[in-house]
């Protein structure tokens, strides 16, 4: 990095952060802090909860992931706009009508405490894990690309987020979203021009697609029943509704975005504007891995992207076998260089798109080669590079000035999205657990504070726990993982609350605690892809509440008194 990109990255941090902090100092009441005073419009909310969701984790991983699978990942999403129109419909009235702060109030009115504690409680657990993921994510990918030092990175992320989030609230995180998004959407669009400017003359943008179409990168659509499949239309549709139901509808994270709303109908347009930008959100950053993948069919790339396993091989025996591999590789790209320029030249397109196919192939087994030659050097070594091919193709083509722009794409979108998980776990702590558990009503200042002392603890554990996290297959689907193991239980105890009426506390209380115990071990044992677990737990702790309800009719709620906060 040179020192205008570290102007501009400095620049860009220190100008959100202390924008955030200025302009939402002095909350006095928790409607203020907690709800940002409703008075938020729709394309604040719209952008607060498109941000909370595309995390840094989205702009490094989903480019890659699109680079090695192609833009089958969209699919994920197919069920996002499904979700939001039921929440609009039915979520956001009641919220509204009930006048809460958090999506767990209501289930102390219809159930109990006990409940409503569980449900925060199983809250709590996922986001603090995601909230320390959401940092790690570009931290640990910073530091082995520019050799920054990983911890030091982790707690100045952490600590940038904890100023402006402790200090405004949820205002705070809303308007600096605003900001953040706008730049991101410059950055990933600077970067899509780029990489298409990059490519040959004689390529096209509609060449570009046709070879990545020629080597299996544009099936955007599997319409296969096959649950080793993790990213089919079914899955999106079904498995997706269910996790976007959870989580827009049941998440703190996301329902404190739009209950900070004006009104119902700013909140509704809010989700509404989310439901329709963002498939077309990721299908543009996946697109742009897509495009990286044809800049790298004309130019060099790595045996593997991740350049802390070149140091692990450099310092071991397999060195020259490592380098073999290399020349091998340098081989089939001159060869791909030949098919691909033939594919595009001639109209036997066939024979061609099949000798691309079977050199991709050919580069694959060699990649994988590699990767066993790596993990041999060195065991700990991560050897799966789908989230640094992004990085690396910023850090060694972007002009200079625009890394340093890029690099504040990616933490804004980690700061954005840490920072609506703070205020979260903040608000639910002090009002589903503390305020509810502290028999002694104190003043509005008094719970301001506690919730900013909340933001602080969680925002430290949420450092330590990027500090000693550890690199998974994928961080996005890391993420994706953690909370379809917790959403779809949650998202049953409300569909419980909203349409059965007849099932009470007791039995929905058990009935969550042995649901999740069976996600967990169905994860475990890896018996369905994680998408699935949301609409098995759902379906679960219906089934288990309704038949529990069933075998003792009689039964009330235990602690059936309104709680007005």
């Amino acid at each position: 990095m040179q020192l205008i990109d570290w102007i501009v990255l400095i620049t860009t941090l220190t100008a959100i952060v202390s924008y955030g902090a200025w302009k939402t100092r002095g909350s006095k009441n928790v409607k203020d802090y907690i709800r940002g005073g409703n008075d938020a419009k729709w394309w604040t909310i719209g952008l607060s909860v498109m941000a909370t969701q595309a995390s840094a984790i989205t702009f490094l991983s989903a480019p890659g992931q699109a680079f090695h699978s192609g833009m089958g990942f969209v699919q994920f999403y197919f069920g996002l706009p499904i979700a939001m129109v039921v929440i609009c419909m039915i979520f956001i009235p009641l919220y509204h009508k009930l006048n809460v702060y958090t999506a767990y109030e209501y289930l102390e009115s219809r159930f109990d405490l006990k409940t409503r504690s569980l449900t925060a409680i199983l809250f709590l657990v996922q986001r603090g894990l995601g909230a320390g993921i959401t940092i790690f994510a570009p931290a640990i990918i910073l530091s082995a690309v520019l050799g920054w030092n990983l911890t030091s990175l982790n707690i100045i992320i952490g600590i940038l987020v904890i100023i402006y989030t402790v200090s405004g609230g949820t205002k705070a995180v809303s308007v600096t979203q605003k900001h953040q998004m706008g730049i991101i959407f410059t950055g990933m669009f600077i970067a899509f021009f780029l990489v298409i400017s990059y490519l040959p003359e004689n390529i096209t943008f509609s060449k570009a697609l046709e070879i990545a179409g020629a080597s299996g990168k544009m099936e955007v659509l599997d319409f296969s029943f096959d649950l080793n499949n993790r990213y089919t239309f079914w899955t999106g549709i079904l498995g997706g509704t269910f996790l976007m139901l959870s989580y827009f509808g049941t998440d703190q994270s996301q329902v404190q975005r739009y209950l900070s709303g004006k009104s119902i109908k700013e909140s509704q347009l809010g989700l509404l504007f989310n439901g329709l930008m963002k498939v077309p959100m990721q299908f543009f950053i996946l697109l742009v891995g897509v495009m990286v993948f044809v800049f790298y069919q004309f130019n060099a790339s790595p045996l593997n992207f991740n350049p802390s396993t070149k140091i692990a091989i450099e310092n071991s025996e397999y060195l020259d076998e490592y380098s073999r591999l290399e020349l091998k590789k340098i081989e089939i790209e001159n060869d791909k260089k030949i098919a691909i320029q033939k594919y595009i030249d001639t109209e036997k397109g066939t024979e061609y798109k099949e000798k691309i196919q079977e050199l991709n192939s050919a580069e694959e087994k060699i990649r994988e080669q590699a990767k066993t030659l790596i993990h041999k050097a060195d065991p700990n070594q991560e050897t799966n590079d789908k989230d640094y091919v992004f990085i690396h193709f910023i850090l060694n083509n972007l002009p200079r000035g625009l890394i340093g722009l890029l690099l504040a794409v990616i933490l804004c979108a980690a700061m954005s999205s840490t920072a609506s998980e703070l205020n979260a776990l903040a608000s639910t702590t002090t009002i589903d657990l503390y305020k509810r558990n502290v028999g002694e009503e104190k003043s509005e200042k008094h719970y301001v504070q506690m919730t900013m002392l909340f933001t602080l603890c969680w925002g430290i554990l949420a450092i330590l726990i990027a500090c000693f996290a550890n690199l998974f297959d994928n961080l996005i689907q890391l993420v994706n993982i953690i909370g379809s193991i917790f959403y779809g239980n949650v998202l049953g105890i409300f569909m419980l609350a909203f349409f059965v009426k007849f099932v009470k506390s007791n039995a929905t209380f058990v009935a969550a605690l042995i649901t999740q115990v069976i996600i967990i071990y169905v994860w475990w044992l890896d018996w369905l892809p994680f998408l699935w677990l949301n609409a098995l737990g759902c379906g679960v702790v219906m089934f288990l509440a309704i038949l529990f309800q069933i075998g003792v009719p009689n039964q009330k709620n235990t602690d059936p008194q309104k709680h007005n906060i």
